[in-house]
């Protein structure tokens, strides 16, 4: 007599609800390979990076520029009384102390062009640098030391140098020359003494005399850099105007300040952008005694910015992995429901495998071509894989034939969202809402309650 318990349970096991459950659970078991699948992803990322930062390293990293700035020495006195003990009388002495001074233009101009130079290649990860031709023109007024109360006969105007202060002094491509009142004047490395992340150069003793009796002289010289990431300048002028142009076709305009935009045309060929800014817009002054203020939150220009790399590309298709099993998983089921035939969870199991396979195929051979062919082979290859194993076990061509072109929508679908940026969670969301639709209709006809499918 056969126990009613038993039949209880194997008609469970049997049942649509029973095999929605073990479909279920294998979805979340394969998220296990799929996280490692995404954690290899970040660590291929990760050594690009590091490879990356390396040859930057060697060949030039992000330009920061800070300068002309005009250096004066002044003179400071402290007088201290000694009394003798025996004579009672007292004797003043004064000891003199040099101080510097610090004056920045009153006009300052720069005309920059940054042209991408031949990828950097090591082993299978290139880098992207540039070469910056940066032009620089201006003027000086004539010092005030007044606001400090220094009299002129206290500052030293026959020791006052020319100075300029950029990060990454390696990478300048030519000697740096400046022009200052029609005189020739070579700048050279000189002592950090302000203790900060940028690097001095200094001329010698320049002659000022022209900006004492007429009260302005003019300055302009050229440097040239090897670079990489972003190029940023400070704007000391009193009115700093800024022009800078580029093949680069996806500038990030960032620091402080950014161009309007009637003064920015980017396009597929490069960019072109002006800046204006006049000291009213800056929290800083024209002069400073003893030291110079450390500007970089105050600087702007511009970052080279790789949109979206290849790892980041792997990273994106990644994610929509839980996805892509779902939905292939719950068309399998359909189809299982619609025609009765039974599917066994092992065999549900390899196309899971096979769905997993997509993306080490895919970051494997990124690596050594471009995503798009990558992502075309990978898919072509896991499409016919699926569609020529579903033959076997749904014993007909109509519903394979029907398997392969929804994973060949699905794999084109989430192609487009990756590529997209500003429309990627609009046009996603709408795919998701018409396949939705889509299993809505295709399961409207399926009797839910039957203990068999």
């Amino acid at each position: 007599m056969e126990n009613p318990e038993n039949n209880k349970v194997a008609n469970f096991f049997q049942s649509t609800t029973a095999k929605m459950i073990m479909v279920g659970i294998l979805t979340l078991v394969l998220l296990i390979p799929l996280a490692f699948v995404r954690e290899l992803i970040v660590e291929r990322s990760t050594r690009q990076k590091e490879v990356i930062a390396e040859t930057n390293n060697k060949w030039g990293e992000s330009i920061y520029f800070y300068g002309p700035i005009l250096k004066i020495p002044y003179k400071t006195f402290n007088e201290t009384v000694t009394v003798n003990e025996k004579t009672k009388e007292s004797v003043k002495e004064r000891t003199a102390t040099v101080h510097y001074a610090y004056f920045f233009p009153n006009v300052l101009n720069n005309t920059s062009v940054v042209n991408m130079a031949k990828p950097l290649k090591r082993s299978l990860y290139k880098s992207d640098v540039f070469n910056a031709a940066m032009d620089f023109e201006g003027s000086f007024i004539k010092p005030n030391f007044e606001i400090h109360d220094v009299s002129d006969e206290d500052i030293l105007w026959d020791k006052a140098t020319l100075m300029i202060k950029t990060s990454d002094m390696k990478s300048i491509k030519n000697q740096v020359n400046m022009v200052f009142g029609g005189e020739n004047y070579h700048l050279q490395p000189a002592d950090n003494d302000q203790n900060d992340s940028v690097a001095p150069l200094e001329t010698r003793i320049v002659a000022i005399e022209k900006l004492r009796n007429n009260g302005s002289m003019d300055f302009k010289f050229k440097i040239s850099y090897k670079g990489s990431k972003r190029v940023t300048l400070a704007p000391i002028g009193k009115t700093t105007s800024a022009k800078m142009t580029s093949d680069w076709h996806s500038p990030s305009f960032m620091g402080n300040y950014i161009p309007e935009e009637k003064n920015k045309k980017i396009s597929a060929k490069g960019f072109e952008a002006h800046w204006q800014v006049l000291d009213l817009n800056r929290p800083f002054a024209q002069q400073y005694f003893e030291n110079l203020p450390d500007l970089k939150r105050y600087a702007f220009g511009v970052d080279f910015l790789i949109p979206v790399d290849e790892y980041q590309q792997n990273e994106r298709a990644a994610k929509y992995g839980f996805l892509v099993i779902g939905l292939t998983f719950l068309v399998f089921f359909l189809i299982q429901s619609i025609s009765k035939i039974p599917i066994h969870i092992f065999q549900y199991s390899m196309i899971g495998l096979a769905l997993i396979m997509f993306y080490t195929l895919l970051i494997s051979i990124t690596e050594h071509s471009s995503f798009s062919l990558a992502y075309s082979i990978s898919g072509s290859s896991v499409v016919a894989l699926i569609s020529i194993y579903s033959v076997s076990i749904l014993k007909n061509r109509k519903f394979p034939a029907f398997i392969a072109i929804a994973l060949t929508v699905l794999y084109t679908f989430i192609y487009v969202i990756i590529q997209l940026e500003e429309y990627a969670l609009l046009v996603g969301s709408i795919g998701l809402f018409l396949i939705l639709a889509a299993v809505m209709y295709f399961s409207r006809k399926i009797d839910w309650s039957s203990s068999h499918s």
